[in-house]
C-alpha cells in the first residue's frame, strides 16, 4: 500500500496471508487453552489447596489480568517499532513456561504468581497479532479475517476444557497444567519460521508519529467511539469471562455433573455456540459496515439484548439437556462482537499503529472484564452462600446478565460515532 507523495512499500516476499493466519489463530487457541484451562479445573484446585469462591476468582480474574491488561501496551508499542512476529513469539515462550509451573503450585499465592507470569507472557500476543491481520488483508476482509483469528477463543477455551478435564481425571489437575505448557513451547520455533514482518507503509503526510504510545493515546482519547467501543466490550467481558470461568462450577454443584461430563458440555457449547458466533459477527459486519460503518457496533448491540434471556432460562433451568440447548444460542451470540468491533478500533488510527491501537483497548476490555468479571462473581457467590447454599452462584451469574444490557447500550452509541471518526485507507 501506498500514500500520496510517498515512495511505494517495497514488495514482499513471505508466507500467504492464509498460512500466516492459520498460525496466528494456532498461537491464540494455545492462549486460550492457557488462559482457560483453569476454570475446568477449579473444583480440584479448590479441593486439594483448600480455596473459595473469592480466591479462585482472583486467580481466573485478577491474578492474570493485572500484568496482561498493563504490559499489553507497551509491548505493543514496542511490536510497532521491532517485529510484531518476534513479540509474539517470545510471548509464546513465556506463557507456555509459567503456564507449566502452575502446575507445581503448593498454596494459593503459589499459583497466583504463577498466573501472573502467564498474564505477562500473554499480554504481548494479541494485540501485534490482531496487526498482523491488518497488514495482510484489506480493509473490506478484515472484520471477517480477525474473526477467523478470534476463533482461537471458543476452539482454545473447549481445548483447554476438554483436555484439562479428561487430564485431571486420568491423572490429576497438576499434569494437565504441565502437558498444555510443554505443548506450547513446541510451536514457538514453527510459528517463529512461518510469520514474517511485512514493511510497514510510511503514514500520510499530515498525521502524527503514530508509532509513538502517547502519540496513539492522544488520538484515541478525542474519539468517542473509541471509549464506547472499549466501555462496551469491558462490559460484556466482565459477564462472558465471568460465566466462562464460572459454569464448569454451576454445572457441578447445581446439575450434579462430574468433571469429565461438565467438560463434554462446555467443550460442546464453545465448539458449536462460540464457532457460529465469532464467524457470524465478522461476516455481518463485513456486510453491514461496508455501507454503513455505524454497524460494527450495532451488530454486536443487537446480538447482547438477544443473548440475555436465552442465559437466564438456561441459567435457571435444572435440566440438562434444556440448558445445553439455552446456553448454545446464546454462546453464539457472545462471540458475535470480536471480528465487528476488533476491527472497527484498527479503522481508528493509520495503520502503522494498529498494534498499539489494539493493546489500549484491550487494556480498558480485560483490565475490566477479565479482571473484574471473573471476580466479582466469585465475590457475589460467597457472599451470596449464607442466603442461597449451593445455589449461590445460579443467582451471582443471573444479576450478572445486566452488564449486557449496558454493553448494548455503549455499542449502539459507538455505530454514529465510528461515520465520521473511522480512518480510511489510501
Amino acid at each position: 500500500m501506498t500514500t500520496t507523495g510517498s515512495a511505494p512499500v517495497p514488495a514482499h516476499r513471505g508466507s500467504s496471508p492464509r498460512l500466516v493466519l492459520a498460525m496466528l489463530l494456532l498461537v491464540y487457541i494455545f492462549n486460550f487453552v492457557d488462559r482457560q484451562i483453569l476454570a475446568i479445573l477449579a473444583a480440584p484446585i479448590q479441593a486439594d489447596l483448600g480455596l473459595n469462591d473469592a480466591q479462585m476468582g482472583m486467580l481466573g480474574g485478577l491474578a492474570f489480568a493485572i500484568l496482561y491488561s498493563t504490559l499489553g501496551v507497551p509491548l505493543a508499542s514496542l511490536a510497532d517499532r521491532t517485529s510484531r512476529s518476534w513479540v509474539i513469539t517470545g510471548s509464546l515462550v513465556v506463557w507456555s513456561l509459567f503456564t507449566g509451573l502452575c502446575g507445581l503450585a503448593q498454596g494459593f499465592w503459589h499459583i497466583f504468581l504463577a498466573r501472573l507470569g502467564v498474564g505477562v507472557g500473554e499480554a504481548g500476543g494479541v494485540a501485534p497479532s490482531y496487526a498482523v491481520i491488518g497488514d495482510h488483508f484489506p480493509s473490506e476482509r478484515r472484520a471477517f479475517a480477525l474473526s477467523i483469528y478470534s476463533l482461537g477463543i471458543p476452539l482454545g477455551s473447549a481445548l483447554g476444557v476438554l483436555a484439562g478435564g479428561y487430564v485431571a481425571a486420568r491423572v490429576d489437575w497438576r499434569a494437565a497444567f504441565i502437558v498444555v505448557g510443554f505443548a506450547g513451547l513446541l510451536i514457538a520455533p514453527l510459528f517463529r519460521m512461518v510469520v514474517r514482518d511485512k514493511p510497514k507503509p510510511p503514514a500520510s503526510a499530515d498525521a502524527p508519529p503514530a508509532v509513538r504510545l502517547g502519540a496513539v493515546a492522544a488520538i484515541l482519547a478525542r474519539k468517542k467511539a473509541f471509549w464506547l467501543l472499549s466501555f462496551g466490550a469491558a462490559s460484556s467481558s466482565m459477564l462472558g469471562y465471568g460465566l466462562a470461568f464460572w459454569l464448569p462450577s454451576l454445572l457441578q454443584r447445581s446439575f450434579g455433573l462430574d468433571l469429565v461430563q461438565t467438560s463434554w458440555f462446555i467443550g460442546a457449547v464453545l465448539l458449536l455456540g462460540g464457532t457460529v458466533g465469532v464467524l457470524m459477527g465478522g461476516a455481518l459486519a463485513d456486510r453491514l459496515g461496508t455501507g454503513d460503518r455505524a454497524f460494527y457496533g450495532w451488530v454486536p448491540a443487537i446480538a447482547y439484548v438477544m443473548a440475555v434471556p436465552l442465559f437466564a432460562g438456561g441459567i435457571w433451568t435444572s435440566s440438562v439437556p434444556l440448558a445445553f440447548l439455552l446456553f448454545l444460542v446464546p454462546q453464539a451470540l457472545a462471540y458475535v462482537w470480536l471480528g465487528p468491533v476488533t476491527s472497527a478500533v484498527q479503522h481508528l488510527v493509520e495503520p502503522s499503529a494498529r498494534a498499539t491501537a489494539s493493546a489500549l483497548f484491550l487494556l480498558i476490555n480485560n483490565l475490566i472484564g477479565l479482571g473484574g468479571g471473573i471476580y466479582a462473581l466469585g465475590q457475589l457467590s460467597t457472599a451470596l452462600t449464607p442466603l442461597y447454599g449451593s445455589e449461590a452462584l445460579r443467582y451471582s451469574m443471573l444479576f450478572g446478565l445486566g452488564l449486557y444490557f449496558l454493553a448494548a447500550l455503549l455499542m449502539a452509541l459507538a455505530g454514529p460515532a465510528l461515520r465520521c471518526e473511522w480512518v480510511a485507507e489510501a
